[in-house]
């Protein structure tokens, strides 16, 4: 018997007393093969530890069944758990993935990763890295030059462009809204980096939900932290000097929201009395706080999930020459968990 890691599959052709072309058709499912055949070379690919090559298999079929995923920020909760989201539907449908992480957010030197991935022959890519700054210029300037679909994740809708988005603008004014009913009116906001287009959505969000309601948003009720906990601490220390009347705040993400909450609780300020807060993300740590947090959950994994079902679609209608479909702007509305941090 053959060494099994130099099996071929003329060796399984030769002891099933078949052609290697018939081989190929039981290994890629076609229903022109006998039943009788079929079991017979089963059997034999079975005994002889057969694995066929993915390389050659690709070739023959003219598929990778392989996607490239840009991201950047892994340290991150949200680009990590969308990354999650992206590897078990990939899973689920059969696809492999390659993944590249960009150096910086403000990475705009595109060209070597797209022809990396292209000469890696994936059948398309999701960019996954957010949109922050001027880092989709390329985009506006056409330097693609490059025959793959592309998914983009967390952006500004552009004309023509394929993108799953949170719907960032109308999760920040179901949180500020809550507040509102809740009878608050000298609501903060504590944002995000503002170079970040999820961030501006938010804070636009709680403007439009305070206008609606007949009140005033202006700077001096808003604060701009990083992301992180401890920027978040920063942040409510000056909203609160600028802002003392402040009887709640909508925090742009959840891990600043916890670190608002801590700080009010040195202050000896009561929540949800003196105090209500809204966070946005859904984190699973916000849950199990104390007071628990009441935020706008955006489901990440879910983002992952959709980019992943479009660009199979996409590939699949660029396979069967169906290309008269405008690209999509899809995007998923977050929902409101309600918490102790508003509700006694």
């Amino acid at each position: 018997m053959p060494d099994k890691n130099k099996i071929t599959i003329y060796d399984v052709a030769k002891k099933a007393g078949v052609s290697r072309q018939t081989v190929s058709r039981v290994l890629n499912n076609r229903f022109d093969v006998s039943d009788e055949t079929r079991e017979r070379v089963q059997s034999i690919i079975s005994d002889l530890g057969y694995h066929p090559s993915a390389i050659a298999q690709s070739l023959s079929r003219q598929k990778s069944y392989l996607f490239g995923v840009v991201t950047a920020g892994l340290k991150y909760t949200g680009p990590s758990r969308t990354l999650s989201g992206i590897t078990s539907k990939a899973e689920e449908l059969g696809y492999g993935l390659l993944i590249k992480e960009l150096a910086s957010f403000s990475a705009n030197n595109v060209h070597p990763i797209l022809q990396w991935f292209q000469s890696h022959q994936v059948e398309g890519i999701i960019w996954a890295a957010p949109e922050i700054g001027d880092n989709r210029n390329w985009l506006e300037k056409q330097l693609l030059g490059i025959d793959l679909p592309i998914i983009y994740l967390t952006m500004e809708k552009r004309e023509n462009v394929p993108i799953v988005a949170v719907d960032n603008f109308e999760g920040a004014k179901l949180g500020t809204e809550h507040l509102l009913e809740r009878g608050r009116k000298n609501i903060g906001h504590i944002s995000g980096p503002l170079d970040w287009w999820e961030a501006r959505q938010r804070k636009q969000g709680w403007i439009s939900a305070m206008q609606e309601a007949g009140l005033d948003p202006t700077e001096n009720m808003c604060a701009e932290g990083n992301w992180s906990s401890k920027s978040g601490k920063a942040a409510f220390n000056e909203l609160l000097r600028k802002f003392p009347e402040m009887d709640a705040v909508f925090v742009g993400n959840d891990q600043m929201a916890l670190s608002v909450l801590q700080t009010a609780f040195e202050m000896k300020k009561n929540i949800p009395d003196d105090l209500m807060v809204v966070g946005f993300d859904g984190i699973p740590e916000s849950e199990f706080y104390c007071p628990s947090l009441t935020t706008v959950c955006q489901n990440q994994d879910d983002l992952g999930s959709i980019a992943v079902e479009e660009l199979v679609l996409v590939v699949e209608k660029k396979n069967t020459a169906e290309n008269g479909n405008k690209p999509k702007y899809l995007t998923i509305k977050p929902e409101l968990i309600i918490r102790q941090s508003t509700c006694k």
